[in-house]
């Protein structure tokens, strides 16, 4: 009998097993939600259109806090600012644990600081956070870097002389290049073909962790895995970006000067050796390799993608681009670069900015949590280690705190006297002990790169400004824009 034929039996002995169990039981008193089916959970209830809009549609029947079931296992959906801010503020500790993303998990296998949990996660993040506020030990701020390469950025972008470009290169090089100084102690020229190949391979794998089979495979990786499909193209695709930090380290470890660590592995490395007589020390090579390639990942992806949206809603709102321009020239002028403390004086372009990150909602489901003690929660008992997926699209679209919600408009957060204000629900890097480590420097690259782009250049477009359409190439886990031609011409 062949090994196909056996492998099916299996299958269906399993699946048989399985049905006679009856459905799905969990322990608690989880919030309301669909009746799932035995194996196949809520998949009924699932919609076409990708997990995001299936839970929308549960929202309308069931409230803001939910269950539903990803295969067999029970996930808590928490949809709306309240919800959000109840679980991951009020009860910031009992939220704070990482549940695993499916596709990605066979490449991280709960190392590095994004997705470890308990004290691993605890020693992993007060490190990275001390060590990235140093940054590199005090040669330059994390704003020089930036503004030395948004300068970068302005002699490539003149080179281009005002051709039709696709953005994607030019956003994703200027990002990495601020992670890489950080990570490696080095920015790459943006020809080189070793930094072109890690831009790409990042670039390939969060469109494929944000596409449509991705969202199915997160319902059934147990059965999924042994097939082929999308994780195993992102498995290979972070598997040669860890194999090239790994070559780097390699690198570091042979130049090492205790006495001046150059960036955030040299003072990995130097923790290493400082607990290498500890056998319980979380500062070792797994986990190094890990969180290099999760700051790596994320501090590459997440400010190029907002920086692609963004521009293409300057092209297809000119009067807000127009509004910024004149901001730029009354601040800032023409003759110095922008400067971080030019903030406070640029309302307008701040709410933009804001604005950019809210309408382009680029993680909207929310990297999972999962809880790591039973849970009291609006009445239910939530069980120690159930998922929960904070919906940040629900936060970011939530008509109770944003007048036209489904509109790009930065009056949201200017007050009447056009004053910068703040707003409960605007929680892109999310909120809580979870809470993007890398947000402060997100924050000063969008405002720096935004604000040089456009002291330097106007931008232009061959389709009409109400032709261009914004609908998301890919929306699950990231929200990905559709590819657009710009032009920059210079001011």
């Amino acid at each position: 009998m062949e090994l196909s034929v056996l492998l099916l039996l299996a299958l269906l002995t399993g699946l048989v097993i399985l049905l006679a169990r009856g459905h799905p039981k969990a322990r608690g008193h989880l919030p309301p939600g669909p009746r799932p089916l035995p194996v196949f959970g809520n998949l009924l209830q699932m919609d076409r259109g990708g997990l995001l809009k299936s839970f929308q549609r549960l929202r309308d029947k069931y409230g803001d806090v939910f269950t539903v079931y990803l295969g067999s296992r029970p996930v808590v959906i928490l949809w709306g600012t309240e919800a959000i801010r109840e679980a991951l503020v009020d009860q910031a500790e009992a939220f704070s644990g990482r549940a695993q993303i499916a596709v990605i998990d066979q490449v991280f296998q709960g190392y590095g600081v994004v997705f470890a949990n308990g004290e691993r996660w605890k020693a992993l993040r007060r490190f990275s956070l001390a060590t990235m506020r140093d940054f590199g030990m005090g040669k330059r701020s994390v704003e020089e870097r930036i503004q030395e390469e948004a300068q970068y950025l302005v002699e490539e972008l003149r080179k281009s002389q005002g051709a039709l470009q696709d953005p994607t290169f030019i956003f994703h090089s200027i990002t990495s290049n601020i992670i890489c100084s950080i990570v490696f102690g080095k920015r790459f020229a943006y020809r080189d073909p070793d930094f072109l190949r890690l831009l790409d391979m990042f670039y390939q794998s969060f469109a494929l962790i944000s596409s449509f089979s991705s969202q199915v495979f997160e319902l059934y990786s147990g059965f999924l895995k042994y097939f082929p499909g999308a994780h195993r193209q992102i498995y290979r695709n972070l598997q040669e970006v860890k194999d090239f930090i790994g070559h780097s380290v390699e690198k570091h470890r042979e130049t090492l000067d205790p006495n001046a660590p150059r960036d955030f592995i040299d003072t990995y490395l130097l923790r290493m050796d400082k607990e290498k007589s500890q056998p319980n020390s979380e500062f070792h090579h797994q986990n190094l390799l890990n969180t290099a390639l999760s700051l790596f990942f994320a501090g590459t992806e997440t400010t190029s993608t907002t920086l692609r949206y963004g521009f293409l809603l300057m092209l297809k709102y000119p009067h807000i681009t127009e509004k910024v321009h004149k901001e730029i020239d009354q601040v800032i002028g023409s003759h110095r670069p922008p400067a971080l403390d030019d903030r406070v004086k640029m309302p307008y372009t701040e709410a933009v900015i804001h604005e950019i990150q809210r309408f382009g909602d680029l993680i909207p489901i929310g990297v999972p949590h999962k809880v790591i003690k039973d849970t009291n929660f609006r009445g239910y008992i939530i069980p120690k280690n159930t998922e929960v997926y904070p919906i940040l699209h629900s936060a970011l679209f939530d008509s109770r705190y944003f007048d036209t919600p489904d509109t790009f408009n930065p009056n949201h957060f200017l007050d009447a006297n056009g004053a910068l204000t703040k707003n409960e629900a605007f929680m892109p890097f999310s909120v809580g002990k979870r809470i993007c480590l890398g947000e402060g420097i997100a924050r000063a690259e969008l405002f720096l790169f935004f604000t040089t782009i456009l002291q330097n250049f106007s931008v232009a477009s061959p389709v009409a400004p109400e032709d261009i359409d914004l609908t998301p190439r890919e929306c699950g886990v990231g929200k990905l824009p559709p590819i657009y031609q710009i032009q920059f011409l210079s001011r």
